[in-house]
């Protein structure tokens, strides 16, 4: 009987399909693997994140305390990181990636018999994503305030006499306006905008939230789209204002500035 069973159990990656159905899980495990590595290094590296009016995304809020003695990016990117890591699209990405549970579609995943789902262990910790959306959005809140920040000479912050827009201003804006069509497209967001009511058409303000719920929808149909370009802004951001912290060539171009303005009106 044990052997019946054990000769008619499918091997992992069994398939019908014929298509490259490896190659999707293939990257994912690539690019994660990259990115975690990336973001290591970086968080402890403790440096070259600030420079004028940028502050690297993965210091930001930038956290100092007399009793801490490391970095202070270590205080931070757990929150982002819990809440990508917790993010209905991620799971589906690394439990194929990772661990072949299963690696894709109608194919045979990883077998085991004491696999609970997310009910026990550390998967539990999967039922906190919609926390983690709390405190991400506190995050995402801050690095729009540090993205605003650019638009002004460092130390000028709010005087339009100074105001600019330079290449960091560029790169900052990108990536948090991807980092909202993230955020604001996950799941919980969507079920805090409506998805937890009963009716949409009971009250005026039901029938607004059907009217929020429908637009934080489409940014959810679209939801792996913008978790991965969003994940590519926030490297992006960080890798841009090392490269001016730490060699300041080229420093953050000024593309427009009130000055500018100014000496083409004195001509």
């Amino acid at each position: 009987m044990n052997e019946t069973n054990t000769s008619s159990r499918k091997t992992t990656g069994a398939t019908h399909r014929t298509d490259d159905w490896q190659t999707y899980p293939t990257k994912i495990l690539v690019v994660l693997t990259l990115f975690a590595i990336y973001g290591t290094y970086r968080a402890f590296e403790n440096n070259w994140y600030e420079v004028g009016n940028l502050l690297s995304p993965f210091y930001s809020p930038k956290l100092e305390f007399s009793w801490w003695k490391f970095s202070p990016a270590l205080l931070i990117l757990p929150i982002p990181g819990l809440f990508r890591a917790t993010c209905y699209y991620y799971r589906k990405a690394y439990y194929r990636a990772f661990f072949g549970t299963p690696k894709a579609c109608a194919v045979t995943g990883t077998a085991n018999p004491r696999y609970t789902g997310e009910s026990s262990g550390i998967w539990t910790l999967q039922n906190i994503h919609r926390y983690a959306f709390y405190m991400a959005t506190l995050v995402l809140g801050v690095l729009w305030w540090d993205a605003f920040q650019t638009l002004f000479a460092a130390g000028h912050f709010f005087n339009f006499s100074y105001f600019q827009i330079s290449v960091g201003t560029i790169v900052f804006f990108v990536n948090v306006v991807l980092l909202s069509g993230y955020s604001f497209g996950c799941h919980a967001c969507r079920h805090l905008a409506g998805g937890c009511l009963d009716s949409f058409s009971s009250s005026g303000a039901s029938k607004t939230s059907l009217s929020i719920w429908e637009r934080i929808t489409k940014l959810n149909e679209k939801h792996e789209m913008w978790a991965w370009i969003s994940l590519f802004s926030v490297m992006g951001a960080d890798v841009y204002t090392t490269v001016v912290a730490r060699h300041g060539i080229p420093a953050d171009p000024v593309l427009f500035s009130m000055d500018m303005i100014t000496n083409l009106v004195a001509k």
